[in-house]
């Protein structure tokens, strides 16, 4: 694994930057792994814990001292709050662990996510898989790589090879009917269908060709800047349900449905009666 992935761009610097805070960030969730304390409720299904505290502050420390004059956005805390999607300039979005509740219980994948957004754009990506030490990178227009090596989205053709990730709702129940049809449907004419609890990874091996496509409904950005940046640079395609596939529409408009493009039509045909639907 090269010890700092160069895309040979001009945000190499930057990812360099995020590649040492996800790593920093890893430490961090490494040593709480064995801790069991310090779990706090935010909501239904919902949690934080110290780890994700820790490694927040570490990741956002070294994001300062690098770049003081680019703000972040990350999962807990105060500016969590403040999602809107139109910047000038440039923002670190952050999520320092995603899958929580997999760390929790200790069951991977789980992992750092970080991105750089500049404008209307997402320029930098960077998923660190920490149980399997897996890290994922990607830079507008100049690729993916994992573990510093170029990869790439399956050549997967049709929708009943599909093989398929996506995330189960977990904090509104209103529409869960509505969801298991759907769901019942895409198992029905797919492969098959796992899901494991983290996006980012989710994404992150959808863009490297172990999965054909990824949906889920109800993310927040820091659950899929990264990622969808991973995909797009792997040379497939990230939309929400209705097919709009704007920079930004799927960070925040809390659907995104992504593949390797050729099974995209499938997939979307199959999520059309959840357009309107956000879990």
């Amino acid at each position: 694994m090269n010890d700092l992935p160069s895309h040979h761009s001009p945000y190499d610097a930057a990812l360099t930057v995020a590649v040492r805070a996800a790593r920093r960030g890893a430490e961090c969730i490494r040593d709480h792994t064995h801790r069991r304390n310090g779990v706090r409720a935010k909501g239904r299904n919902d949690f934080v814990t110290e780890a994700d505290e820790a490694a927040q502050a570490a990741i956002v420390e070294m994001l300062h001292d690098a770049m003081p004059d680019v703000p972040v956005m990350a999962e807990e805390g105060p500016a969590a709050d403040d999602q809107s999607a139109t910047i000038a300039g440039r923002r670190w979005i952050v999520d320092p662990i995603d899958g929580t509740t997999n760390f929790i219980h200790r069951v991977p994948p789980y992992a750092v996510s970080i991105a750089l957004q500049e404008d209307d754009a997402i320029v930098v990506g960077v998923v660190l898989n920490v149980p399997h030490g897996e890290l994922f990178t990607a830079v507008a227009d100049h690729g993916l790589q994992l573990n510093g090596e170029p990869t790439g989205v399956s050549d997967t053709e049709g929708f009943s090879e599909a093989f398929l990730a996506t995330g189960f709702p977990y904090r509104r129940f209103e529409h869960t009917e509505q969801y298991l049809e759907v769901l019942g449907t895409i198992l029905r004419d797919a492969r098959s269908v796992r899901r494991h609890g983290a996006a980012s990874v989710d994404l992150a091996w959808l863009a490297a060709g172990r999965f054909d496509g990824f949906f889920e409904t109800g993310l927040s950005p820091w659950d899929v800047a990264a990622g969808t940046l991973l995909v797009r640079e792997g040379g497939g395609r990230v939309t929400d349900y209705r097919g709009a596939n704007g920079e930004l529409t799927p960070l925040f408009d809390q659907q995104v449905c992504a593949t390797n493009g050729s099974v995209h039509a499938a997939l979307l045909q199959h999520l059309s009666s959840m357009q309107d639907v956000r879990l």
